[in-house]
């Protein structure tokens, strides 16, 4: 805030998730951090819980923003508020009691803070990695099985997620992202259009639920199937795609197309170092690409993806982006989930994720290393009775 905003005077937290990042704890009020002074945090619901989780060593509670209003005494011209994450109608009923004259946001001071992950974080992330990479690669086959659907697959991978440790949410920060375990897709079912900015594709459980998987389409004998899931572990996430070949090998064409997509995250990982420019990343990986690849390239058909990763902590969608218009350099300590991705009309998105620790020697990987198109040998004689 010194650098960005040198005259700002309060910030408000009115966000959950700032508000746990800052004080270990998420509960109904506001964190009031004054520049000249220690911050509180006014909790109308639960003061009791605040007091329990947090250390921070000022927790006041209150009926109403009035009673955090009137301690300050004198309310500050502007206030710094979330910006891109408060609803209109609590800035309202915040501005009722905080009179100031203008709000204006905090919200990039905030992620560039949160994009640098500190130890504590950074274990958290690692035990998110594990669990992610132990069920993706060693426990999802026994969950495959002819005539079972999408949403009972999903069903079952967030039963085995949960009982590994994951804590059962994936938040993202885009307004209006749900997702439940993630996005699943058997067959052509990955490439179908979603509302999220993605690469890949899911029909989901319908249009009033447009996450999980079909309760309609069920795996059959030469299937691919794109599973591409989050998991957490007290608040921080990892990402990971992994692709099973569900009882014989795709075509030729698809299998090499997805081995150029792991080629092209190795290349990626390597260059997430302390320094690398985000956008000069984006910009060496897609310069190797031909216009055939490039056709169905993060996507499919015109629903492409301006990106090849993202950073990843408390949210899945976190700067920086590994895009174009993200200028500033990576930092040790910040983690990027890598992406490259390609649509191959007949058969499904191939590809894969992993999430990358920035490091002096490259992306290190928290999701594990396994190349994708898993073959998983399927046996009619396991299909349900449904």
């Amino acid at each position: 805030m010194e650098a960005e905003q040198p005259h700002w005077a309060l910030a408000a937290i009115l966000g959950r998730l700032n508000q746990y990042y800052f004080t270990g704890t998420m509960q109904d009020g506001v964190l009031l951090i004054p520049r000249e002074s220690d911050p509180v945090l006014w909790v109308r619901r639960s003061f009791e819980r605040a007091r329990a989780e947090s250390a921070l060593r000022d927790i006041r509670p209150m009926t109403s923003f009035r009673e955090a209003a009137q301690s300050l005494g004198k309310i500050p011209e502007m206030i710094h508020i979330e910006a891109d994450l408060v609803p209109y109608g609590l800035v309202q009923r915040f501005r009722k009691h905080f009179t100031c004259r203008e709000v204006a946001s905090l919200d990039l001071p905030v992620a560039k803070v949160r994009a640098v992950k500190s130890p504590y974080e950074l274990a958290l992330m690692q035990r998110s990695g594990e669990i992610h990479r132990r069920v993706m690669e060693e426990q999802v086959p026994a969950l495959l099985r002819e005539g079972i659907s999408e949403a009972e697959l999903g069903g079952d991978l967030f039963a085995e997620l949960m009982r590994q440790g994951h804590q059962g949410l994936v938040r993202f920060g885009g307004f209006g992202t749900e997702a439940v375990v993630g996005q699943i897709g058997f067959g052509e079912n990955s490439l179908r259009p979603t509302n999220m900015d993605s690469p890949g594709g899911c029909v989901g459980v319908g249009p009033a639920t447009p996450v999980l998987g079909s309760p309609l389409r069920r795996l059959r004998s030469g299937d691919l199937v794109f599973l591409d899931t989050g998991c957490g572990v007290e608040g921080y996430h990892t990402d990971k795609t992994l692709t099973y070949v569900f009882g014989h090998r795709p075509p030729k064409h698809a299998v090499a197309l997805h081995e150029r997509c792991v080629e092209l995250e190795l290349r990626a990982a390597e260059m997430l170092k302390p320094g690398a420019i985000p956008s000069q990343i984006y910009a060496t990986v897609l310069r190797s690409l031909d216009a055939a690849f490039l056709e169905h390239f993060m996507g499919y058909g015109n629903r492409r993806s301006k990106f090849l990763g993202h950073g990843i902590g408390l949210q899945v969608d976190e700067p920086p982006v590994i895009a174009d218009g993200f200028d500033e350099p990576l930092v040790e300590g910040m983690v990027i989930a890598l992406e490259p991705k390609r649509g191959v009309p007949g058969v499904g998105m191939v590809g894969r994720e992993n999430t990358y620790l920035v490091t002096a020697s490259g992306g290190k990987s928290l999701t594990g290393d396994h190349p994708g198109l898993l073959v998983v040998q399927g046996s009619p004689g396991n299909r349900p009775a449904s």
